[in-house]
């Protein structure tokens, strides 16, 4: 697939791949992560004053009103140097209230980079399917009632405000398998709030993940909230979820492509420079072969992702930006977008995969030691696999899309 960034787009690019360039290295970021807090708040107002936390926050709300082209280009500048700043997990709960509507003051914040989000939606059962919610709303005078446990939230303990999914109604549960992801089954009944990191019930308890960012398990016992906290409408938030998931999962398959092209690149110096029988050992055949494979699933990954972010554009388009009402878009659009993202997501995770084993296996035993970038693009790499949905979960999803087993 042939693709260019316009002028604009190209020029934020340059500027991030400057300032990780300039201040956040190796070194540096081995110090944030094994800091106390895992991440920085000077990089994170570097962010917020290269306009990253404004770029995809409607212009009402203070922001710039970019969509997942634009996107495309910040993350995939991102996995290049493996920021680990809440930035995917704050985007994707900017992209929750936008198409939810009426948390206009909470997107000038995040806008402004003055509020940080994360979205508990996981739970211990569910594994990657968000529609599997125990988590129970009740509602009560002034609001709801929260019931529940989350798991692995990025950067949950970090965040000012959490997305947190429930539900509300006798809906169908998810049942955790193909039937149940995203093919609008087990959407009923799901509601959507806002809960601010300091309410009374509210548990987080933070830890490190593999890949050296943070996430944490999130208690709600008995977490009284407002009306106004409801992302939507009540009951009606499973398309809203289904949306925002999509396009969290295209956030994911940019950043990933940054990394691949980074430690491919990385790769390819080392086979150049590291000498064997008194020659580089880029000269021998069989590992040509081995980094020519490689090339092949990166380009292949490329088009994906991109092809991923122009749906998730068109769909977002679609939808015509009305608030509560944004999910209720074309649903021509909407089945495209999700087979797009879930057959994106599966490819990338592919290309992750083989392009990771072959890096460390390229750089023999000194692969897998800390003190190499290599392994640490590895282990982002193998995250973001796992993250919104692995490659079974979303070549699931992809066949339970209409039209597919009637084509083949």
């Amino acid at each position: 697939m042939h693709f260019e960034l316009n002028g604009e787009q190209q020029q934020l690019a340059d500027a991030i791949r400057r300032w990780i360039g300039r201040d956040y290295g190796v070194e540096t970021r081995r110090a944030i992560v094994h800091s106390e807090s895992g991440v920085s708040p000077e990089a994170w107002a570097m962010m917020a004053e290269l306009g990253l936390t404004a770029l995809p926050v409607p212009e009402e709300h203070g922001g710039f009103g970019g969509d997942a082209v634009a996107m495309f280009a910040v993350m995939q500048e991102l996995g290049r140097g493996l920021v680990v700043e809440p930035y995917v997990a704050t985007m994707l709960g900017a992209e929750f209230l936008r198409l939810g509507g009426g948390q206009g003051a909470l997107l000038e914040r995040v806008a402004a980079g003055e509020a940080k989000l994360a979205c508990a939606l996981g739970e211990q059962r569910s594994r990657h399917d968000a529609f599997d919610i125990a988590t129970r709303a009740e509602a009560v005078d002034g609001g709801f009632r929260l019931h529940g446990e989350k798991r692995v939230v990025l950067h949950g303990a970090e965040a000012d405000a959490l997305i947190v999914s429930a539900r509300s109604a006798q809906g169908a549960v998810g049942l955790g398998g193909a039937a149940n992801v995203g093919n609008g089954q087990g959407m009923d009944g799901v509601s959507l709030f806002v809960v601010p990191r300091d309410s009374t019930g509210l548990r987080v308890t933070g830890y490190r993940t593999l890949d050296g960012l943070r996430a944490a398990n999130v208690a709600l016992d008995g977490v009284v909230v407002g009306p106004d906290a409801v992302i939507g409408r009540v009951e009606e938030g499973g398309a809203i979820l289904d949306a925002a998931l999509d396009y969290g999962a295209g956030l994911l398959c940019a950043e990933a492509l940054g990394a691949m092209q980074t430690l491919f690149d990385m790769t390819l110096e080392y086979l150049k420079t590291r000498q064997q029988f008194g020659a580089p050992i880029g000269k021998f055949q069989a590992l040509q072969h081995r980094m020519a494979d490689m090339a092949i699933h990166l380009e292949q990954a490329r088009s994906m992702a991109l092809l991923a972010a122009l749906a998730l554009a068109r769909s977002r388009a679609g939808a015509g930006g009305r608030g509560a009402d944004a999910d209720a878009g074309n649903d021509a659009d909407n089945e495209t977008r999700r087979r797009v993202v879930s057959a994106a997501k599966y490819r990338v995770g592919l290309a992750a995969r083989f392009i990771g084993q072959g890096a460390i296996q390229l750089h023999g035993g000194m692969g897998v030691t800390d003190e190499l970038p290599a392994s640490h693009y590895f282990k982002r790499l193998a995250m973001i696999e796992l993250t919104l949905g692995d490659m079974d979960h979303h070549l699931e999803r992809f066949m339970a899309q209409p039209g597919f087993r009637e084509a083949a």
